[in-house]
């Protein structure tokens, strides 16, 4: 049996979702959600139905950007070793 080298085959060190998250949807749908509570004309049971799905959207929202700075980090691994560096909008390119 010939073993084939794994080098090329690396698998990203992020997990890989089925399907992608639209994380401006999420952030837009919890937006909308959180007016409607704010409004206050939910009655307790839509109320709660709400808050449910916001928290729902919250963790994909907080996984999303999770998987994203995971992503980051990988692109500036020097030298075999993760450098996490901060994002400056500032620096030039």
């Amino acid at each position: 049996m010939s073993r084939r080298s794994n080098r090329h085959q690396r698998q990203p060190p992020w997990p890989e979702k089925k399907a992608a998250i639209d994380f401006e949807q999420s952030l837009a749908d919890l937006q909308a959600l959180v007016e409607r509570l704010e409004n206050g004309e939910l009655s307790l049971e839509d109320s709660l139905t709400a808050f449910e799905q916001g928290i729902g959207l919250t963790r994909d929202c907080q996984s999303a950007l999770t998987q994203a700075e995971q992503k980051v980090q990988v692109l500036l691994e020097r030298d075999g070793e993760l450098r996490a560096e901060p994002f400056d909008a500032e620096q030039p390119e």
